[in-house]
């Protein structure tokens, strides 16, 4: 056999080889992006039928640390939890700023059980109410007051949620306590 027809046909077979592995790369490529496609859409539907449970916040001149706790409670109430969720809720402190005030809360959360009652780890959620020291004018806003801005943490998260604008998740409160448990197993006293 002629050593420049063996070349021809390698050539030949790596250019079958090449278009080959090309066509399939473009069917994955094109399947992914369909994927994604199809995933975003269902996104959308979803967003758009759930409505984020809010609830209307008392107004600066109104605030009060009592009327503060009452709201949280009222505005957690608004989120979906299983009945055996039990929370304490309680005052922390508050911070000066040249603005405003901020008034911090705690709420612990746990699942007691018959067998447990004492639970063996809790997850907390921090609120913070913010009341402006600002007042707006007249011909800003018929009211001269504002709403109390409100943020909320979950424990061992950085991230800041807005009522009105994040959907709590339960998960968020497992995850705490189980992180917490699991970090416990492995300390021997």
């Amino acid at each position: 056999m002629n050593p420049d027809s063996e070349a021809e046909d390698k050539n030949g077979d790596l250019g079958a080889i090449k278009e080959k592995a090309l066509l399939i790369v473009d069917d994955v490529i094109k399947g992914a992006t369909d994927t994604v496609r199809d995933l975003q859409k269902k996104e959308e539907v979803a967003g758009a039928k759930y409505e984020i449970p809010n609830i209307q916040w008392m107004q600066c001149k109104d605030f009060t640390i009592g009327k503060g706790l009452l709201e949280i409670e009222e505005y957690m109430r608004t989120w979906e939890l299983h009945e055996s969720w039990l929370h304490w809720t309680n005052y922390l402190s508050d911070e000066e700023l040249e603005y405003s005030t901020r008034y911090h809360y705690r709420v612990r959360w746990s699942i007691p059980t018959c067998r447990k009652p004492i639970p063996r780890a809790t997850a907390c959620v921090y609120f913070i109410l913010e009341i402006s020291k600002v007042r707006p004018s007249v011909s800003i806003s018929p009211s001269p007051t504002l709403p109390i801005e409100v943020y909320f943490m979950v424990e061992t998260n950085k991230l800041i949620h807005r009522p009105g604008e994040s959907r709590f998740k339960e998960k968020w409160l497992k995850d705490v306590i189980e992180s917490k448990i699991s970090l416990m197993e492995t300390i021997y006293f």
